[in-house]
């Protein structure tokens, strides 16, 4: 089996909640350059949670995160994306009123007004339906378009690993397959480590590189998804959890 690329985030044995009740246990997953990894599983299941924690949202009770060799547990938001890390939520993943290159300038807040510039042409080569769009308002961009300025305006900060929860929500099945196969996967072909969550699991498994599913806040398989999905105990894991194969939406709610 080919080996997997040598981590640029892990996560190491963490617990995580959002009270005194956790809602992830005992969790370790990581990924590294040019990999996709998917997280799927049911409603309910942690994986929202899971990124939070990741990404410095969220605190963790027991366990580490490491960035490379670096242990970056505790470390806030902020200071991980100075880092390296990117993450784009499920909502409130662009700014509204703004134009899509105001978006793009807010998202390269930590340079100067020349690199903003070069970084602009930069995503712009990257996702090319957004530089004829530049003037215009975010809020009235469709569901794909804000999709892709939301990651474009991660991407501004050039970062190591981008962290993506359900990007593909609310759109139709058609734009969520250009998505996922045309700006995720190529992400990951320019060196990106690219972690995933996402709830149309089948079209993840298709781009996938290494796949865990998470069950009750815990990591119950794992492993590539052409092996996944030849285990009988793969697709009960989710029928059993009372959600299909194909889909597993968490909404926009908090998970408890």
């Amino acid at each position: 089996m080919e080996a997997r690329p040598a981590p640029s985030l892990q996560a190491q044995g963490i617990t995580a909640g959002y009270g005194s009740v956790p809602v992830i246990v005992d969790v370790s997953i990581a990924v590294g350059p040019g990999e996709v990894v998917a997280i799927i599983g049911p409603n309910g299941a942690g994986k929202s949670t899971l990124l939070k924690t990741l990404v410095g949202i969220l605190r963790l009770d027991s366990g580490r995160i490491l960035l490379g060799a670096d242990d970056v547990t505790g470390r806030a938001p902020e200071e991980l994306a100075r880092r390296g890390v990117g993450y784009v939520p499920q909502v409130n993943d662009i700014f509204e009123p703004l134009t899509v290159l105001e978006n793009l300038e807010m998202g390269g807040y930590l340079l100067n007004a020349a690199q903003v510039r070069a970084r602009v042409l930069e995503v712009g080569a990257v996702f090319p339906q957004l530089p004829p769009m530049l003037k215009r308002r975010a809020d009235k961009l469709s569901g794909g378009e804000r999709k892709m300025l939301a990651i474009a305006r991660v991407l501004m900060l050039d970062p190591k690993v981008l962290i993506l929860d359900e990007p593909t929500a609310n759109l139709s099945p058609k734009l969520a397959d250009g998505l996922l196969r045309e700006h995720v996967k190529r992400l990951a072909g320019l060196g990106k480590a690219v972690l995933l969550v996402e709830q149309r699991a089948r079209a993840a498994l298709e781009i996938a590189d290494w796949t865990s599913v998470l069950v009750s806040g815990s990591v119950r398989l794992e492993g590539r998804p052409a092996d996944l999905l030849q285990r009988q105990d793969f697709e009960e894991l989710f029928l059993g959890a009372g959600t299909e194969l194909g889909v597993s939406d968490e909404s926009n709610m908090e998970e408890t």
